[in-house]
């Protein structure tokens, strides 16, 4: 029973999600901070004025909670497109490029031994 404990504690799997929620959520910090540093620069542009659509609501249809939702997802969206997975990808490029195209190693194999066996059948 104890065996069991320890191994599903020590496996691979557990010990790599605990790092993604740690690192996931000091990376939340960061991005959070960043996305607050563009709203503050986008009100100094806009004259003082965040964007907030909050009490927005044409037709008496209360939209504005939404809207500023939407332009604050917006925001982030591009925050970790443009800074984090855009880097990233070219980073991975450059240091892990990727395998040049081909034919894989085990087709390789298996049409070796093909091209054997073919070679040893009496020819009729």
């Amino acid at each position: 029973m104890l065996d069991g404990f320890k191994n599903f504690l020590l496996r691979g799997n557990l010990v790599d999600l605990a790092v993604a929620v740690i690192i996931g959520t000091a990376f939340t910090a960061v991005v959070t901070a960043f996305t607050g540093m563009l709203m503050s620069a986008i009100s100094k542009i806009t004259g003082g004025n965040e964007p907030n659509f909050d009490n927005f609501a044409p037709g008496d249809v209360l939209i504005g909670p939404f809207l500023t939702a939407l332009v604050a997802f917006l925001i982030l969206a591009a925050v970790v497109y443009f800074f984090v997975v855009t880097p990233y990808v070219k980073a991975k490029e450059r240091y892990f490029p990727s395998a040049p195209p081909g034919t894989p190693e085990d087709i390789k194999l298996l049409q070796e031994i093909r091209d054997l066996l073919a070679a040893q059948r009496p020819q009729v």
